[in-house]
């Protein structure tokens, strides 16, 4: 690492570091000056001093981190100096309001993605790739069995599955995350087909979203779903948590399904009981992840969150300067992303956290209860290129995690299928080492096929 990277951006016990402007980027435990890409609870942790986000993601950070959060807000694409550097935000495509940071220092540019998807996507503000010399990468689904199919083609999908459970009398109940997936999929799918109705925990994420001008179609909590409700004419979407919980039994007979870039996996089907799996994902896949290193053009490259090894190992082998970089939110087994997400943000998740973490022993201190503002220098304008509830009482006091979460943030630490020892799911069969380039045709083959099989 040089010098002048070192300067740009580092990596501490609390999370990526910029040294010349004193402030951390989604950083895991709290520090004095975090900026956040979105506000998902592994990149938006509760306790930090004072917080710097985009204007579209301000209403979404209050949800999760409490009103009286210090935050400061910035334009998408207007950039501000922060002591020796300059900061701008640009859209990542991955929920409303989510960005990437770009950090300038001395005539050298670091970008942070976060997480970031390269599909079209009507909810949210659409990616746009930014020059740098050094890039962060989430790599969430970094193999070549990724490979994501047109919007329209999976709510096609949806649509014939809820006219076909309701032509058989099913409640159709479909599990997906709280902000962002959930606000996507009612974006996607046909209205006309019957009444939708949300989980208590979608609801206040899905009203921020009509507040700030997204159009989605018409749709209400369960708790107000009137007296002799025809269940089996709708679609309940719910979150993940809510999967066999006593929450489902006023619906009758049910079909499940969950829409998720892990849905690939016909093993994740399987485990989690679903009658079908939607592949859709609100992060890049292989292809998008290559083609985003690549327009980006940088020189360097670190790889984070997800398989970062892998993803790293196959860039190096074409000629690129990438390394691995750990995070503190990798580990999580396919199989355990429900569990994790729940106990990662119980009662409501995105309500705040009642118990404060201690500041950083390594960052100037101060009282927790003096705001302290973002140490920013000037505005320099536009820039380079149920018990999950919620605080109108919509819970419905089951006791379920909302599993907003990250969506998709959970790579696996085994990427084995424990049913499926021959690793005959795609995933199970792909080493865990860099994939080589001759290999990827065969392997984004056998991930069609496990998403067109029963």
């Amino acid at each position: 690492m040089s010098s002048m990277e070192s300067r740009l951006l580092t990596l501490t016990e609390h999370g990526l570091y910029c040294p010349a402007g004193d402030f951390y980027v989604d950083p895991w435990r709290p520090v004095r000056h975090a900026v956040i890409t979105h506000a998902h609870s592994d990149h938006a942790r509760w306790g930090s001093q004072c917080y710097l986000s985009s204007t579209a993601n301000a209403d979404f950070l209050k949800l999760r981190l409490g009103p009286t959060i210090d935050l400061q807000t910035l334009p998408l694409g207007e950039s501000l100096r922060v002591k020796d550097v300059r900061v701008s935000l640009h859209p990542a495509g991955h929920i409303r309001g989510s960005c990437m940071v770009r950090i300038e220092h001395q005539g050298q540019v670091a970008l942070v993605t976060g997480d970031f998807k390269r599909d079209p996507d009507p909810t949210c503000e659409a990616f746009e790739p930014v020059a740098c010399d050094l890039i962060v990468t989430e790599s969430t689904f970094g193999l070549p069995v990724f490979r994501w199919r047109e919007t329209a083609i999976v709510a096609a999908d949806i649509n014939a599955w809820w006219c076909k459970n309701r032509s058989e009398r099913r409640t159709s109940v479909l599990f997906a995350y709280a902000l962002g997936k959930a606000q996507r999929l009612l974006a996607s799918i046909d209205a006309s087909i019957g009444p939708i109705y949300l989980h208590g925990a979608l609801v206040n994420p899905t009203s921020l979203y009509q507040n700030q001008g997204c159009p989605l179609p018409d749709c209400r909590p369960v708790s107000e779903a009137p007296t002799g409700t025809r269940w089996h004419e709708a679609l309940i979407i719910a979150v993940p948590s809510a999967a066999g919980s006593p929450w489902l039994r006023r619906f009758g007979e049910i079909s499940t399904a969950m829409a998720s870039g892990w849905m690939a996996i016909r093993g994740n089907r399987r485990r989690r009981a679903l009658d079908r799996g939607f592949v859709l994902s609100d992060h890049a896949d292989w292809d998008g992840l290559l083609r985003t290193v690549r327009e980006c053009g940088a020189e360097r490259v670190w790889v984070t969150h997800g398989f970062a090894p892998i993803l790293a190992r196959y860039l190096s082998e074409q000629g690129i300067d990438a390394a691995p970089l750990s995070t503190a939110f990798q580990g999580e087994s396919v199989h355990d992303e429900s569990e994790q997400l729940a106990a990662n943000d119980s009662e409501a998740n995105l309500e705040p956290t009642t118990q404060q973490e201690s500041i950083s022993t390594d960052q100037p201190t101060a009282s927790t209860s003096v705001l302290t503002s973002f140490p920013v220098s000037e505005i320099e304008g536009h820039g380079d290129s149920e018990g999950h509830g919620d605080s109108e009482g919509h819970g419905d006091n089951e006791g379920h995690g909302d599993n907003e979460g990250h969506g998709d943030n959970a790579p696996p630490a085994q990427v084995r299928d424990p049913g499926d020892p021959d690793g005959q799911n795609g995933i199970a069969a792909v080493p865990a080492e860099a994939v080589p380039a001759e290999a990827v045709p065969a392997e984004a083959n056998r991930a069609n096929r496990a998403e067109r099989a029963p």
